[in-house]
């Protein structure tokens, strides 16, 4: 199938998007205007990445692009061309959980689990940027990932944890 403009009706065009999709080179055909958000869920069948508030305001999509986080929903997928994307689906190696979704799991931080996903992307990228190491901290850089079932205390413990065991590596590693 062509994605010349000249084989679609006006309003009709889709352009070719290739990038590195949880560690598979992916190229899929899109309308220019198709969220990453909707480019995973509807084009890719990946159901992990959430739609919750499609605003950028609760953080349920937010997905991993080059190891940051961002709000799929706000993001068009033809930008990110090239880029390296993670969703939930893929953090797992070699058969074994994120270190983020062990400590979700040993610190009973799912409640409903329909933010989890975003919750999980979201932490991963917050200790990727490194800048936040106390509980405090951590809940100002997830401020973006609204939870509403309450539990929020867990899964900033969650994300402490997987924090401090870092930290205690790098240590370790300096000795």
């Amino acid at each position: 199938m062509s994605s010349s403009p000249a084989s679609h009706p006006v309003g009709m065009v889709k352009i070719p998007v290739s990038f590195t999709l949880n560690g598979a080179p992916t190229t899929v055909e899109l309308a220019p205007w198709t969220t990453l958000l909707d480019a995973l869920r509807n084009h890719m069948g990946l159901t992990g990445t959430k739609k919750g508030c499609d605003h950028g305001q609760c953080g349920a999509c937010t997905v991993l692009v080059d190891g940051q986080r961002i709000n799929a929903c706000l993001t068009l997928a033809v930008m990110k061309d090239g880029a390296d994307i993670r969703t939930v689906e893929g953090l797992s190696e070699g058969g074994n959980l994120h270190p983020v979704q062990d400590a979700f799991i040993e610190y009973d931080a799912f409640q409903c689990g329909y933010c989890t996903p975003g919750q999980i992307c979201s932490a991963i990228g917050l200790i990727n940027e490194g800048h936040a190491h106390t509980a405090e901290e951590i809940r100002e850089a997830m401020s973006g990932n609204i939870c509403r079932c309450g539990a929020y205390p867990n899964i900033v413990e969650a994300v402490k944890h997987v924090v401090d065991a870092k930290a205690a590596r790098h240590l370790e590693a300096a000795e």
